[in-house]
Formats: C-alpha cells, sequence, structure tokens
C-alpha cells in the first residue's frame, strides 16, 4: 500500500480519524494546519480539500473528506486490525449510525459556540447559539451515556468510532456539561484515553 497523507489541525474532529490510522498500523505523513492563521483557507490547502475544514486524507486513488468516511475506509482497508466489524453488515451500520450522529449532531451543537457566523451574521444571534451550547450537549452526553454497552461503545469489540466518540466527549466539559451527571461516560472516555494509540495520536496533534 502507498503511503497516505493526513491533513490535521489541534483541537479538531481530525483527532479521530488520527487515532484511527494509529489503531490500524498505517504508514502516512502527517501535515498539521494552523486554523488561527487561516492555513486551512489557504490556496495550497484549498486544491487538497475544497473545503477549507480537516480532516483530510490524500491516497493514491484521491483525497477523501468527512469523518465518518475515514473511520470506514481506514477500518475496510486495515481488516486485520478488527476495528469495525466487517462481516456484519448490521453491526457495521450500527457503527455508522454513531458516526453520523457524533458528526451531524453532536459536532454541529459544539460548532455553535465559536462558528455562529456559519448560520447567522447577528452578533445577538452568535451570542445565544453560545448561550445554548450546554444545554445542546447535554443532551448529547445523556444520549452518547446509553449508548456504552460495554468496555467499548459496541460493547467487547474495539472499533474506530471509539475514538470518535473520545474526540467529541473531550468536548463536552468545555462546553459546560456536567460530566459527574454521565460516570459510565466518563469512565469510558478514561479507558480510551489510556489506548497507547490515542496518547499517541494526541500528542502528535498538540506537538
Amino acid at each position: 500500500m502507498s503511503r497516505w497523507t493526513f491533513y490535521t489541525a489541534p483541537g479538531t474532529c481530525a483527532l479521530a480519524t488520527h487515532i484511527a490510522l494509529h489503531e490500524a498500523g498505517a504508514e502516512f505523513d502527517l501535515v498539521k494546519l494552523d486554523i488561527a492563521a487561516g492555513q486551512q483557507q489557504g490556496p495550497d490547502y484549498l486544491r487538497v480539500n475544497p473545503k477549507g475544514r480537516v480532516p483530510a486524507l490524500a491516497t493514491p486513488q484521491g483525497v477523501l473528506t468527512e469523518t465518518p468516511a475515514l473511520l470506514a475506509f481506514v477500518a475496510q482497508s486495515f481488516p486485520a486490525a478488527g476495528l469495525a466489524p466487517l462481516d456484519d453488515p448490521f453491526a457495521f451500520a450500527r457503527m455508522q449510525e454513531l458516526a453520523s450522529y457524533l458528526a451531524s449532531t453532536a459536532h454541529v451543537a459544539h460548532a455553535h459556540k465559536r462558528r455562529g457566523a456559519r448560520w447567522a451574521d447577528d452578533p445577538a444571534a452568535h451570542e445565544a447559539m453560545r448561550a445554548k451550547v450546554p444545554q445542546t450537549m447535554t443532551v448529547c452526553a445523556a444520549y452518547l451515556e446509553a449508548q456504552i454497552v460495554g468496555p467499548w461503545v459496541a460493547g467487547e469489540r474495539y472499533s474506530v468510532v471509539d475514538g470518535y466518540l473520545y474526540t467529541v466527549g473531550s468536548w463536552l466539559e468545555g462546553d459546560g456539561v456536567d460530566m459527574t451527571r454521565f460516570p459510565k461516560l466518563t469512565a469510558y472516555l478514561e479507558r480510551v484515553g489510556q489506548r497507547e494509540a490515542v496518547r499517541r495520536a494526541v500528542k502528535e496533534a498538540q506537538g
């Protein structure tokens, strides 16, 4: 397999794919973008990903974006790593169901704290969005608490979606969620955070 190039930025959802790549044992080159400096909107990166966001994964077949797609691609590209129930269509769909929820609901709710300009121009509307974040993210945390049925979110088998839930879960306290209300989720996040691949990805993303 030819080497891939992974584009990321600290503090973003790209950490989920970063974790998956290390869990899979993939060989890849890491490119970190400075979001504060606007590198994600620069001409060099826009040639990679016209959306101007991370993550992006450049492969010999082309560039892939969007976390749920990237996680599935990594799991399917390294079947021996056992990062998805590839032999069980229903279980695979369940994994994708949670990944889609994290992308379309939890992440969007989180983005209202700092990215209100995506939805409105009025500064008062931005403030209203920020004020709503603790409530909406608490609702997300309650849902996620209920999804954990074993040591990992799907039970006994660790999958790429665990790294995604870890990534989004790491935002909850900063979004005003009282994590003492969610002991199962808190213990789960600590457990995932102890994995070698997770520690390595976090260190590389922040370093």
